[in-house]
């Protein structure tokens, strides 16, 4: 059996599982592949197979109705073209390329010449400064960049000797040379590789968010990704035929996962709609055209479409998750209530693919991100013990070691050896185990915090706050107190047709009143954007930050309040009413 049959006899035992986890847990094994390459032994096999290489690989439609759509066999076509023109330029396997694109059919040729070339791949979203950009070339160790032609002019100000590839139709503003993708077109049609791909060779370097430090590099291989989205492919639920919508920026690991590897391991179709402000109709009228069968996106596109009548969709897709952060109970019950299906929540990393997940076919428990998938041997071990235990960090058995699980941090064996101490990964998030063995994320090990000795959970808190009508968004941190050690503080956006007010605070403290315990109630409130990270996640450290500038030890009492803070509502304001 060669490679590619044993990929496809992997893949094809996990879609005959795929309504039985308990099952596949048991009898899923990973492909234990010594070489591998996802563009030469996969996509390359789907375009050569008369049954699979007319089938629609990826459709991307633009605000005005124009579209981009390209069979298996048109990308293979491309992708040796963009290799062999890429080689001729000099670049050599294991080189490494910074790829700043948006959601253009290039990105999807680039990626898979890149990996028949055997080329690392940087991938970096289009928003980025030169600051950060310089950070990434730097750490990156690039040699090549291929960005976007209107993007050129930021690298004027990134140092570092790379060589710049242009795309688009328009002149590239920049002082250094650059080559032209347009010439790609004029290359051979036939590829041959200069070696096989080793298994273990690196093909990816993802940049994490950064929502508490510094990015860590993180680094994948010809088999982490590729052949880890074997479980996240389970997750999805996705069959050969589906056609699959993501809501995720290029740049991002969600975007490798769900727009690139997952759908083409199942053979279904990768469909993007691009726009330049989010519409909740125009999405939906989209996925109605194009016949979307499944569905995954944030929390925050969730939270905003639920703000629009769910029901214009005529045809919901049947598989509809989220990844990223926690979902709300109150999001999953209203897309149920229109839609008829339930949104199912998954668990992974930059690091790796889904560990832990609500799968097709299972009881879910509303609020959980449910039990681990096939290929993941997951405990959750004691914070303070480091016992095994059922509540704990989420930590990931290394022997045997899951298949879909980072190398290490590229260039920071200290912070692979503090992942990766005493025979676990560990992931940095808490989780807590029921009877049943369902999961249930508590936060990040660095976001929970005690009250009056109580251990609280800011996902707990916020799933609460999110109930009430006029929420649109919470995120909810420890406040410094004097008697409690600390108190929990909401930040709270708004919902479109509410504003912030001294009732509104009142209202929003009662309701906290009545929907939780009194140890668990929000003592502080304040209206407010979220700081985010440039993926989208909530950055909570500068939210600490303003409650330690308020409340820590290093106020004085009567000192003025730093700059930038806002109105702060207390719950004590808002006595309740005598019974």
């Amino acid at each position: 059996m060669n490679v590619t049959e044993e990929f496809r006899a992997a893949r094809n035992k996990l879609l005959e599982m795929r309504l039985d986890n308990a099952r596949a847990q048991k009898e899923f094994t990973w492909p234990a592949f010594t070489e591998f390459n996802f563009a030469l032994d996969w996509i390359d096999a789907l375009a050569a197979d008369p049954a699979t290489g007319g089938n629609p690989a990826l459709v991307i439609v633009e605000q005005d109705g124009t579209a981009t759509r390209r069979s298996f066999k048109e990308l293979s076509v491309r992708s040796n073209q963009v290799a062999n023109w890429l080689r001729d330029q000099g670049i050599r396997r294991g080189e490494h390329m910074v790829i700043m694109l948006g959601n253009q059919v290039e990105l999807w040729e680039l990626m898979l010449a890149c990996i028949k070339l055997g080329v690392v791949m940087i991938p970096t979203t289009t928003m980025m400064g030169p600051a950060d950009l310089s950070d990434r070339v730097e750490r990156g160790q690039a040699q090549w960049v291929a960005a976007r032609a209107q993007d050129m002019s930021k690298f004027a100000e990134v140092p570092g000797h790379y060589t710049l590839v242009s795309i688009g139709s328009e002149a590239a503003e920049t002082d250094r040379p650059v080559l032209e993708y347009t010439d790609t077109a004029q290359a051979a049609e036939d590829f041959t590789p200069d070696a096989p791909t080793l298994a273990d060779e690196t093909l990816l370097l993802y940049f994490t968010s950064g929502t508490t430090s510094k990015a860590k590099l993180v680094e994948h291989t010809h088999t982490s990704y590729p052949v880890g989205h074997l479980s996240t492919m389970f997750w999805l639920g996705l069959e050969p035929g589906d056609v699959h919508l993501n809501v995720a920026s290029p740049g991002w690991a969600k975007h490798a996962w769900s727009n690139v590897f997952t759908p083409w391991i199942a053979e279904a179709c990768v469909f993007v709609y691009n726009y330049t402000r989010f519409d909740a109709k125009a999405l939906m009228a989209q996925m109605d055209a194009e016949h979307v069968t499944s569905f995954c996106a944030p929390p925050t596109v969730w939270r905003m479409l639920i703000q629009a009548d769910l029901t214009l969709l005529k045809n919901p897709p049947s598989k509809v998750v989220s990844a990223g952060e926690p979902l709300n109970a109150e999001v999953i019950d209203q897309v149920e209530r229109a839609w008829g299906q339930l949104i199912r929540d998954g668990f992974g990393q930059t690091e790796t693919t889904v560990q832990v997940a609500n799968t097709p076919g299972q009881p879910i428990k509303i609020g959980s991100m449910g039990r681990p998938l096939p290929g993941y041997d997951v405990v959750l071990v004691d914070l303070l013990s480091g016992e095994e235990s059922n509540d704990g960090e989420l930590c990931l058995r290394l022997d045997p070691r899951p298949v879909g699980l980072t190398k290490g941090y590229f260039g920071d064996p200290a912070k692979t050896a503090e992942a990766f101490r005493g025979g676990y990964y560990h992931t940095g998030d808490v989780a807590s185990r029921d009877e049943n063995g369902i999961l249930t994320y508590i936060g990040r090990s660095d976001d929970v915090f005690k009250s009056s000795d109580y251990r609280l959970s800011p996902f707990e808190l916020e799933s609460v706050l999110i109930e009430h009508p006029a929420v649109a968004e919470a995120a909810v941190v420890p406040s410094p107190d004097e008697l409690r050690l600390n108190v929990p503080k909401a930040y709270v956006v708004l919902a479109a047709a509410y504003t912030p007010s001294e009732d509104l605070a009142g209202e929003i403290f009662a309701f906290c009143r009545e929907h939780l315990p009194a140890y668990k109630r929000i003592r502080r409130l304040e209206f407010a954007e979220l700081p985010k990270t440039i993926s989208g996640k909530i950055r909570r450290v500068e939210l600490r930050a303003n409650e330690e500038a308020r409340h820590g030890n290093a106020s004085v009492p009567g000192a003025p309040l730093p700059t930038g803070l806002g109105r702060e509502y207390l719950d004590s304001e808002f006595p309740a009413p005598p019974r």
